[in-house]
């Protein structure tokens, strides 16, 4: 069978046999055949949002990774105060190294994430009293 295909404001002309596609000739029409079989591909699932809060567990609040990728560096140890805004870990992604800062003031009870371990987004690095 033959489809006239349209890509890119470009028609082309695909013939099928056997289960398999092949290009035979770009053609300047306007539209494709009313028969030719539409595919659309189904939308993508929304991404959970990067700037939600982290929850808070019941020995403390949980800093949690905003993107994928690998810990650089801990910059905090258990029983270390921080202030808010105080850089507690970097991520590395995309050969960038991002800072993650503290959300509040606190104490660090835990670290949950070593240094060179590969990290998806909202995986737990540490928690906060």
């Amino acid at each position: 069978m033959k489809y006239k295909v349209t890509l890119n404001n470009k028609v082309y002309e695909v013939a099928v046999e056997q289960g398999e596609a092949i290009m035979v000739g770009v053609s300047d029409a306007v539209a494709a055949p009313a028969a030719a079989p539409v595919i659309v591909a189904a939308p993508a699932a929304p991404a959970a949002p990067a700037s939600a809060p982290a929850p808070v567990a019941a020995g403390g609040e949980v800093i949690a990774s905003p993107l994928p990728g690998a810990v650089v560096a801990i910059k905090v140890t258990p029983g270390d105060s921080v202030k808010k805004g105080q850089s507690v870990a970097v991520v590395e992604a995309m050969k960038m190294e991002n800072e993650i800062p503290s959300p509040r003031d606190g104490v660090v009870k835990e670290i949950l994430a070593a240094k060179g371990a590969t990290v998806q987004t909202g995986t737990p690095l540490l928690t906060l009293q």
